[in-house]
């Protein structure tokens, strides 16, 4: 009878295992999908989006979408997104990031605000491709140009490695991040994969986009704005 009790007891506790491991990978789907919804939003209005002259140099594409129930204390700030990288063969899968600071603490007070960074250069990449960065630090930033002003686009996209959006109330610009820290989220790296896969390997294309899912969803939105200019 004891044996009996203690393989329920066993059964349960897995179960509820798994239902935690789902429930969290539902919550990781959600974030892909309401990043991908953030990028098809914003490039739907040409005239108010990334302009073309740094979409097609893009080199990676990382989506800071907001998260309505984070509590932000003054003087610093916290969000999660995704990031996917240009490979040989189309944009790799996502891979989990933190980001943390203070910049974007005007979040206070309710106002949800989705971040939109574009690594514009090879060494832009190359620090996304670090576990960790400091905006501003390890990696130049600038508040990105938006619409259709190449010319601008042009003169920042040679100054600086990474470009910086904001999205708060349906206004899309340039925002300042530097000093914001971003590094890999591991933990949500390891419940999406079911491994812990490194960032790196993630970004220059293994493993594959898992086919069909919230994460085809965010990187073929990616891909689909985010044209090589091949």
């Amino acid at each position: 009878m004891r044996k009996v009790l203690t393989a329920v007891c066993l059964m349960g506790a897995m179960s509820a295992s798994y239902a935690f491991a789902d429930s969290d990978k539902a919550k990781l789907d959600e974030r892909l999908n309401n990043a991908a919804a953030v990028i098809n939003e914003v490039m739907a209005v040409p005239d108010k989006a990334i302009p073309d002259a740094i979409t097609k140099a893009a080199k990676c594409v990382m989506v800071i979408p907001s998260e309505k129930k984070a509590a932000f204390g003054v003087g610093a700030s916290y969000g999660r997104g995704v990031v996917t990288c240009r490979t040989g063969h189309g944009w790799s899968a996502p891979a989990f990031v933190r980001l943390g600071g203070a910049s974007f603490g005007f979040q206070i007070g309710g106002s949800a605000t989705d971040l939109v960074l574009v690594a514009v250069n090879d060494k832009g990449m190359q620090d996304l491709l670090h576990s960790k960065i400091k905006l501003g630090g390890d990696a130049s930033a600038a508040a990105g140009p938006v619409g259709r002003d190449a010319q601008a686009a042009t003169s920042l996209n040679m100054g600086a490695e990474l470009l910086t959006y904001s999205r708060s109330k349906g206004l899309f610009a340039g925002i300042d991040l530097s000093g914001d820290v971003i590094d890999q989220n591991a933990d949500d790296t390891t419940t999406y994969y079911g491994a812990d896969v490194s960032y790196e390997k993630i970004l220059h294309g293994t493993p594959a986009v898992p086919p069909g899912g919230a994460a085809h969803h965010f990187s073929a939105s990616v891909a689909h704005y985010f044209r090589s200019v091949q």
